[in-house]
């Protein structure tokens, strides 16, 4: 049996954005700097993925999809 993957929701720069300003939020900036995402404790990108989840996601969906829909007129 084939294994379906998922397609992402939103491009992968507006995650990425949107990832990196919830780090500085959170207070992360310098350490990511120093680290690297890859270099970060499982704990601080928790924190991270916490915030993404959830409610956040529906309403970053629908701001991208308003903006996307914003964008095609122009």
């Amino acid at each position: 049996m084939a294994r379906r993957t998922r397609q992402p929701l939103l491009p992968a720069e507006v995650r990425r954005r949107f990832k990196a300003e919830v780090a500085e939020e959170l207070g992360l900036v310098d350490d990511i700097a120093a680290q690297g995402w890859a270099g970060m404790p499982a704990r601080e990108l928790g924190r991270i993925g916490g915030r993404i989840g959830g409610n956040i996601v529906r309403v970053m969906i629908r701001a991208a999809e308003q903006q996307l829909a914003g964008s095609d007129g122009e």
